[in-house]
């Protein structure tokens, strides 16, 4: 398969990947048996799924309200990490279409790697916001405050901090091409 062709299908892959990771947060809240293993689906889904879990059956005895705040609490981060996919998708397509050191390109990935660093940083502090939420209703001694954070944080932070690197090294390339074409 050609590059550009394999970069317009990882295009579209991102686009899709985006529309999903959106609709599963969501159908997990709307639709806790879902998650649930006995008579569901299993359906896990990143903090959503560790609120749910923990909840159990509450989930489907909180108010609208409540639930739409979960929703709207959970969904931080994942906008936050759709923004970097949207990036990663424009970067696929500049890529299909043969610039592949440029000013913009080197943008979007430092974009995305950003975007990874900050939806790490956000799901550990929604956490404890979102945990508090969903369980303000229950009575005392039931409601908790929820605070994680394990290693697929850590390697996220790492390799998010790696592709800014790479990203910065390509527009110091790019900088360097320019300059190099303005003496010839």
């Amino acid at each position: 398969m050609p590059f550009n062709r394999l970069a317009r299908c990882m295009a579209s892959t991102t686009l899709c990947l985006i529309v999903l990771m959106l609709a599963a947060n969501l159908a997990v809240w709307l639709f806790p048996r879902l998650g649930s293993i006995e008579g569901g689906l299993g359906l896990s889904f990143s903090l959503s799924d560790r609120m749910v879990s923990a909840l159990g059956p509450n989930v489907t005895s909180m108010p609208w309200w409540q639930t739409l705040g979960a929703i709207m609490l959970s969904s931080l981060p994942l906008l936050v990490l759709s923004f970097g996919l949207l990036n990663l998708r424009a970067l696929f397509k500049s890529y299909a279409a043969g610039e592949y050191f440029s000013a913009t390109t080197s943008t979007h990935m430092r974009r995305l790697g950003i975007a990874v660093a900050l939806w790490v940083v956000l799901g550990v502090l929604c956490e404890p916001l979102l945990s508090a939420w969903a369980t303000m209703q229950l009575p005392p001694g039931q409601r908790f405050i929820s605070l994680s954070f394990d290693s697929s944080g850590i390697v996220a932070l790492f390799l998010a901090g790696c592709v800014i690197v790479v990203a910065s090294i390509l527009r110091r390339a790019h900088e360097i091409d320019s300059e190099n074409k303005h003496f010839v």
